[in-house]
């Protein structure tokens, strides 16, 4: 399927399938959503919640997609004193020739975060890399449903596409392979704020708020185990 970058509201880049009618992020804004989203909603809230105990924090993001949130989340983990080991899974990796034309860099205003930028998406599969001194980053070249975790993760943020494109991502078996891999009071957040996700997630075991959602949603979901 054909991939075309599109500028959202906030100036920053998404991609954008025309075959499935659907966009990697809100066309309101691709940073201003995943920082309102899965920075403050996710990252934000867990470092605060374990700051005291100065434990790493284990991520895990489901779809890696452009790597925005692991940059997002790379920045904002400079405020922070905890180390971060983020894992992210995505079975269908971006064309490397795309990814060089996105503008999250610039919008940034790092030019240091190019050649982490480039090491997100061209380090090796599997394999565990530093992106700073406190930052380990491991992508994984699999479905969620195939993947068997070893790991427990304290924040997980679910970025799949939304539900009328990938159903199968979505529902209460989804989630309750996630459940077992979440650490006690872990947190999942997702732009999505279906009530059949909400649902779904009870039913896996998690509790689960609405959040206000970023511009162009009227909800998020936060959910806890």
């Amino acid at each position: 399927m054909k991939t075309e970058i599109i500028i959202t509201e906030d100036g920053s880049n998404s991609l954008y399938i025309k075959e499935l009618g659907e966009g990697y992020h809100s066309v309101h804004g691709a940073i201003q959503e995943s920082i309102h989203v899965f920075i403050n909603a996710g990252l934000k809230k867990v470092c605060s919640d374990i700051a005291e105990t100065g434990d790493a924090i284990n991520i895990l993001e489901i779809g890696l997609g452009t790597g925005l949130n692991v940059l997002l989340t790379l920045v904002e983990s400079k405020k922070y004193t905890q180390k971060i080991n983020y894992t992210a899974m995505e079975p269908y990796p971006i064309d490397a020739g795309i990814i060089a034309d996105l503008n999250y860099v610039e919008l940034l205003k790092d030019e240091k975060l190019q050649i982490v930028f480039e090491k997100i998406h061209t380090c090796e599969w599997g394999q565990a890399i530093n992106l700073s001194d406190n930052f380990t980053f491991c992508k994984i070249k699999n479905t969620l449903q195939d993947h068997q975790f070893e790991n427990e993760y304290d924040l997980i943020y679910f970025d799949a596409f939304a539900p009328r494109v990938q159903p199968e991502m979505w529902t209460e078996e989804v989630f309750s392979k996630i459940y077992p891999a979440t650490n006690l009071k872990g947190v999942l957040v997702t732009y999505c704020a279906k009530g059949a996700v909400k649902r779904a997630l009870k039913k896996a075991g998690f509790e689960v708020e609405s959040l206000q959602g970023p511009p162009g949603k009227r909800e998020m979901i936060r959910a806890m185990k």
